[in-house]
C-alpha cells in the first residue's frame, strides 16, 4: 500500500510502498477514506517532544485523524464488521485499565498514540490498524469521511476540553487563543453550547474564519494586548480561555485574560521555543482562584454526545474543511506549517 513515512527530521516525508497492516486479534483494519493534516503531525515531522520522551520514531507512518470503513476483523472483535464506517482516536486506549473503565481512555497508561509512536503506525497510508477496536474504533453514520477526519484529532479536543474539562455552556465568555483547525472547532464547539466567543489571532483571514464559524468578538492580537482586549470585550474576562497554539505568549496571554474563578485549558503543544516549559502568574492565578487544565484528544466512551449533536445539526466539523488533498501534497503541506500558512483543516482524500 502507499503511505507517508516520516524518513528524516524537518525533511520531506516518503511516499512509498509498504507492506499493508496485519489484523490484530483484539482489532480492526480500516480503509482509510480521509486522513486530516494536523499541527500534531507538524511537531511529529519536526522531530519536537524529546523533551517528553514523546518523539515520533524515524520511519513511522504518520497521520493521526482517519476516517474510513472496516476492511479487516479480528477473531476477538464482537462489535465490528466489515464494511462499518468509523472515527479513530489518536489517543488509542487498552480498554481494560481503571482509566478506560472510568471514562478516561485518552489518558491511558498503557494505550498508543497512533501515527506518533511504533507500535501504532499512523493513516497516511491505504489501509490502518486500530488496536482494542471495541473500545476505540467508533461507528458513525454515514457522514461524509471528509467532515468525518476531524473527529479523530482537532474536533474532539476542542470538545472535550470545553465540555468535559471546562464546562463552558451558555452565559460563558470563551476566549480561543489560535484560530488554526482546533481553534476554529473551539469557536464552533463554544459557540453551539451557548457561549459567547473571542477569537484572537494574528491572520486577518483566520479572525475572519472565526467570525463565520462563530465568534462574537475577534482581537489582533499583532496589533492590540491581548489579554487586555480579551478583557474589555466581555466585560471583566473570560470565563473560559482556551490555548490551541502553544506557545509561551498565547498561554500567558489566555490566562492573564481571565475574570476571577475562570479556567484556562491547554491544548496547543509547545515546540523549540519552549520546549515543553511556560512560565505563567501562578500568584495572580491563586489570588483569583483560576483554574488551569490539560486537555488530550477526547475518550472514545464519549463520542456519542459530540455524534448526537452533528445528527441534531448542532455542529458541522465539515464547515471548518479549507482544502482536500492528495497523499503526494502532504509533504509540502505539513513544510507550509512552519509559517503558519495552513487555514482551517485540510484533509488528505486521495491515497
Amino acid at each position: 500500500m502507499r503511505a507517508a513515512v516520516l524518513r528524516e527530521y524537518d525533511q520531506p516525508l516518503s511516499i512509498k510502498e509498504i507492506d499493508p497492516p496485519d489484523c490484530p486479534d483484539h482489532g480492526v483494519v480500516v480503509a482509510v477514506e480521509a486522513c486530516g493534516i494536523c499541527r500534531s503531525d507538524w511537531h511529529a515531522w519536526k522531530g519536537h517532544g524529546e523533551w517528553a520522551d514523546d518523539r515520533a520514531p524515524l520511519g513511522l507512518v504518520l497521520g493521526h485523524e482517519p476516517a474510513g470503513r472496516v476492511v479487516g476483523v479480528g477473531a476477538d472483535v464482537t462489535t465490528l464488521a466489515e464494511g462499518d464506517r468509523v472515527a479513530v482516536p489518536f489517543n488509542l486506549g487498552c480498554g481494560d485499565c481503571r482509566y478506560c473503565q472510568n471514562g478516561h481512555g485518552n489518558v491511558c497508561p498503557d494505550g498508543r498514540a497512533l501515527g506518533f509512536e511504533e507500535r501504532a503506525p499512523g493513516a497516511f497510508a491505504e489501509r490502518v490498524a486500530v488496536p482494542w477496536a471495541d473500545y476505540n474504533a467508533v461507528r458513525v453514520p454515514d457522514i461524509d469521511p471528509t467532515a468525518l477526519a476531524a473527529l479523530g484529532c482537532r474536533y474532539v479536543t476542542a470538545y472535550h476540553a470545553l465540555e468535559h474539562r471546562a464546562d463552558a455552556g451558555a452565559g460563558d465568555w470563551v476566549a480561543v487563543f489560535g484560530c488554526g483547525g482546533v481553534g476554529l472547532s473551539a469557536v464552533q464547539v463554544a459557540d453551539a453550547v451557548g457561549a459567547s466567543v473571542v477569537a484572537v489571532d494574528i491572520d486577518d483571514a483566520k479572525l475572519s474564519a472565526a467570525r463565520e464559524v462563530g465568534a462574537d468578538a475577534t482581537v489582533d492580537a499583532d496589533r492590540e494586548d491581548a489579554a487586555a482586549s480579551v478583557r474589555a470585550a466581555t466585560d471583566g474576562g473570560a470565563h473560559v480561555s482556551l490555548d490551541a497554539l502553544g506557545s509561551a505568549e498565547t498561554a500567558r496571554a489566555g490566562v492573564e485574560s481571565l475574570r476571577p474563578l475562570g479556567t484556562h485549558v491547554q491544548v496547543g503543544l509547545t515546540g523549540e521555543a519552549e520546549r515543553g516549559e511556560i512560565s505563567l502568574p501562578t500568584d495572580a492565578m491563586a489570588g483569583r482562584e483560576v483554574t488551569f487544565h490539560g486537555a488530550r484528544g477526547m475518550p472514545p466512551s464519549r463520542y456519542d454526545e459530540l455524534l448526537r449533536m452533528l445528527a441534531a445539526g448542532r455542529l458541522d466539523p465539515g464547515a471548518l474543511v479549507s482544502r482536500t488533498v492528495a497523499l503526494e501534497e502532504v509533504p509540502d503541506r505539513l513544510a507550509a506549517m512552519d509559517d503558519y500558512a495552513t487555514a482551517g483543516v485540510e484533509v488528505v482524500t486521495e491515497f
